[in-house]
Protein backbone atom coordinates (compact mmCIF):
# COMPACT_ATOMS: atom_id res chain seq x y z
CA UNK A 1 0.00 0.00 0.00
CA UNK A 2 1.68 3.31 -1.18
CA UNK A 3 1.18 6.60 1.16
CA UNK A 4 1.53 9.65 -0.53
CA UNK A 5 1.23 12.93 1.52
CA UNK A 6 0.55 16.29 -0.02
CA UNK A 7 0.30 19.69 1.94
CA UNK A 8 -0.93 22.95 1.26
CA UNK A 9 0.95 26.08 1.11
CA UNK A 10 0.18 26.66 5.35
CA UNK A 11 1.01 23.04 6.49
CA UNK A 12 4.48 22.66 7.13
CA UNK A 13 5.31 19.32 5.60
CA UNK A 14 8.47 17.86 7.14
CA UNK A 15 9.63 13.94 8.21
CA UNK A 16 7.66 13.95 11.33
CA UNK A 17 4.48 14.72 9.89
CA UNK A 18 4.84 12.56 6.53
CA UNK A 19 6.10 9.68 9.10
CA UNK A 20 3.05 9.95 11.50
CA UNK A 21 1.04 9.86 8.45
CA UNK A 22 2.28 7.09 7.08
CA UNK A 23 2.50 4.96 10.66
CA UNK A 24 -0.85 5.51 11.61
CA UNK A 25 -2.69 4.85 8.38
CA UNK A 26 -1.05 2.04 7.53
CA UNK A 27 -2.12 0.86 11.10
CA UNK A 28 -5.64 1.85 10.61
CA UNK A 29 -6.10 -0.06 7.35
CA UNK A 30 -3.19 -2.96 7.78
CA UNK A 31 -6.57 -6.04 7.45
CA UNK A 32 -7.11 -4.08 4.19
CA UNK A 33 -3.59 -3.66 2.90
CA UNK A 34 -3.99 -6.33 0.38
CA UNK A 35 -6.86 -4.48 -0.93
CA UNK A 36 -5.80 -0.81 -0.44
CA UNK A 37 -3.30 -0.05 -3.79
CA UNK A 38 -2.81 3.66 -2.53
CA UNK A 39 -3.50 6.37 -0.45
CA UNK A 40 -3.51 10.06 -1.26
CA UNK A 41 -3.28 12.13 2.42
CA UNK A 42 -4.01 16.16 1.95
CA UNK A 43 -3.45 18.31 4.47
CA UNK A 44 -4.55 21.33 4.72
CA UNK A 45 -5.17 24.71 7.24
CA UNK A 46 -8.77 26.34 6.63
CA UNK A 47 -7.82 29.56 8.27
CA UNK A 48 -3.81 30.05 6.50
CA UNK A 49 -2.25 29.66 9.65
CA UNK A 50 -4.05 32.67 11.82
CA UNK A 51 -4.99 30.19 14.37
CA UNK A 52 -8.20 29.13 15.95
CA UNK A 53 -10.13 25.61 16.69
CA UNK A 54 -10.45 22.99 14.47
CA UNK A 55 -8.43 24.59 11.07
CA UNK A 56 -6.84 21.79 10.37
CA UNK A 57 -8.05 19.16 8.04
CA UNK A 58 -6.94 15.75 6.86
CA UNK A 59 -9.10 14.13 3.69
CA UNK A 60 -7.96 10.69 2.55
CA UNK A 61 -8.61 8.43 -0.50
CA UNK A 62 -7.88 5.25 -0.57
CA UNK A 63 -7.88 3.26 -3.99
CA UNK A 64 -9.25 0.22 -3.97
CA UNK A 65 -8.29 -2.77 -6.18
CA UNK A 66 -10.92 -3.20 -8.72
CA UNK A 67 -13.58 -1.07 -6.36
CA UNK A 68 -13.82 2.54 -6.35
CA UNK A 69 -12.01 4.54 -4.31
CA UNK A 70 -14.03 5.12 -0.69
CA UNK A 71 -12.36 8.74 1.21
CA UNK A 72 -12.76 10.48 4.57
CA UNK A 73 -12.10 12.95 6.29
CA UNK A 74 -11.55 15.14 9.78
CA UNK A 75 -10.52 18.54 11.02
CA UNK A 76 -8.98 18.69 14.30
CA UNK A 77 -6.89 21.79 16.36
CA UNK A 78 -3.75 19.87 15.05
CA UNK A 79 -2.37 17.81 12.04
CA UNK A 80 -1.36 14.77 14.25
CA UNK A 81 -5.24 15.00 15.27
CA UNK A 82 -6.73 15.09 12.17
CA UNK A 83 -4.71 12.54 10.58
CA UNK A 84 -5.39 10.55 13.15
CA UNK A 85 -9.06 10.82 13.02
CA UNK A 86 -9.54 10.58 9.35
CA UNK A 87 -7.52 7.46 9.82
CA UNK A 88 -10.30 6.20 12.29
CA UNK A 89 -12.83 7.30 9.83
CA UNK A 90 -11.30 5.39 6.37
CA UNK A 91 -11.05 2.14 8.80
CA UNK A 92 -14.89 2.52 9.26
CA UNK A 93 -15.65 2.90 5.62
CA UNK A 94 -13.52 0.36 4.40
CA UNK A 95 -14.85 -1.96 7.27
CA UNK A 96 -18.49 -1.14 6.32
CA UNK A 97 -18.09 -1.41 2.50
CA UNK A 98 -15.23 -4.25 2.05
CA UNK A 99 -15.95 -6.18 4.96
CA UNK A 100 -19.38 -7.30 3.80
CA UNK A 101 -17.88 -8.75 0.99
CA UNK A 102 -14.99 -11.21 3.04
Amino acid sequence: MLIQVNTDSNIQSDESVVRHAEETIANALARFSGQVTRVQVHLSDSNAGKGGARDKRCSLEARLDGRPPAAASDDADTVAAAISGAAKKLQRVLESSLGKLG
